[in-house]
């Protein structure tokens, strides 16, 4: 567990910010470029493998069919909005495969924009004169650069693939031990387990759900939390992760509260009383005391908040403000929030601990070569793993479903159960 202290408020949020709103279209614009250049790269291949032009225009045509049913497919244009909770044959032949290729190819694109520059100065070099140019232009340099650029374009879609074929179900039960100078002594060792942005669908089905409550449970945690993104976008899956999720137990209970996607699916009131049915309590601005032994903890949840708008969601203009009266100034309190970016605002108020989840740790993610490669940096500097501030500490978990495309590469799921101890 690295003793990570977080950038401040003002400048880091700035800097996020102004990056959002420039990187999305950006993004967009570089997604239908790369696109073209592969449509374009493909047609070559095809004039130069396939001699038979009836052949070729056959090939080509299929294959612009099956890309153009599979985003239709994919961006709901046809088969409706319903969101399967199991993996159907449609999201397996269909949803899969487009995904995996636009993201690697979008990757390997970008990829060829950095070669290029290497080979740009090569090109200029060889208009140069005798001896400069017989030296750029001599063959072994040029089967150099055509093989690393061969390895190169062909590593995005490699990862790719372990990404949604291995990556993404990669479980990882990390177990950090999380000190508070104010733990009252009957909660040293206490343990709480927490799962976060489940994302029900396809590609984390009923059944996946129940197999990563099963594993919650054989961990024997003495608290079970949940942070929110139960659903993504379809607000009639919420019966089905209620239902997956019904079989966890712990001698303190379950507890949450609610993300992002379950208030812009709309689900935030019956979600919370699908799971009061089962026995668990989503928290709503609410605090709990959790009892033991004559001390007690404070436990408080909130609903997704934001500085800044975020999707459909209004930006906070003051965070956590309606939880100061639920603070415990007596008592360690404990946050359930699924944006991690209340931490600020959380230590400042002297929380000792948040919990959070929302980035998925990036999912695609490349923090072993650097810290900064990863998606979620764009929105968030908190994105996964443990932080600390004057006044309180933050765990952000990467949760176990996926957004977008169900891939993850270097990020993989999450399920922690933290022991607490006393300093």
């Amino acid at each position: 567990m690295s003793n990570t202290i977080a950038p401040g408020l003002g400048e880091a949020r700035r800097r996020h910010a102004t990056i959002t709103v420039l990187i999305f279209p950006i993004v967009l614009a570089i997604l239908l470029i790369s696109q073209v250049y592969w449509a374009i790269r493909g047609l070559k291949l095809a004039r130069r493998r396939i001699r038979s032009r009836g052949l070729r225009l056959a090939v080509c045509c299929a294959v612009l069919a099956f890309y153009t049913l599979a985003f239709a497919y994919y961006t709901g244009r046809i088969g409706g909005r319903f969101t399967p909770v199991a993996l159907t044959p449609a999201d397996a032949v269909l949803s899969a495969p487009l995904a995996w290729w636009i993201s690697s190819s979008l990757v390997a694109f970008l990829l060829l924009l950095l070669l290029a520059v290497p080979k740009g100065i090569e090109a200029a070099a060889r208009k140069l004169r005798p001896p400069l140019g017989r030296a750029v232009e001599s063959p072994d340099r040029r089967q150099f650069l055509q093989r690393t650029t061969a390895i190169v374009t062909g590593a995005p879609f490699v990862a790719g693939a372990y990404g949604l074929l291995y990556g993404r179900l990669n479980l990882e039960t990390t177990s950090p031990r999380i000190h508070l100078p104010r733990l009252p002594r009957s909660f040293d060792g206490f343990r709480i387990c927490q799962l976060s942005d489940i994302h029900i669908g396809p590609f984390m089905p009923a059944a996946q759900i129940r197999k990563y409550a099963a594993i919650a449970n054989a961990l024997k945690p003495d608290l079970i939390v949940l942070t929110g993104d139960f659903v993504t976008f379809d607000p009639s899956t919420q019966y089905a992760v209620v239902e997956a999720l019904s079989g966890l137990r712990a001698p303190f209970g379950v507890f949450g509260c609610l993300g992002n996607h379950d208030a812009w699916a709309g689900v935030e009131d019956s979600i919370a009383e699908l799971f009061r049915r089962v026995g668990y309590r989503i928290l709503r601005a609410e605090a709990v005391a959790i009892r033991s032994h004559g001390e007690e903890l404070n436990l408080i949840g909130v609903d997704f908040e934001s500085p800044r708008r975020f999707g459909p969601s209004a930006p906070v203009k003051h965070l956590l403000r309606d939880i100061e009266p639920l603070l415990a100034a007596d008592r360690v309190n404990v946050l359930l929030s699924h944006n991690p970016d209340t931490f600020d605002r959380a230590a400042a108020l002297g929380i000792d601990l948040s919990l959070a989840g929302h980035t998925h740790g990036g999912q695609a993610a490349l923090e072993f070569i650097s810290p900064e490669i990863a998606p979620s940096r764009l929105v968030t500097p908190y994105v996964a793993g443990w932080f600390r501030q004057p006044g309180g500490q933050l765990y952000v978990n990467r949760g176990i479903g996926t957004i977008g495309v169900p891939i993850r590469i270097g990020a993989p799921p999450e399920i922690t159960v933290y022991e607490l101890g006393r300093s």
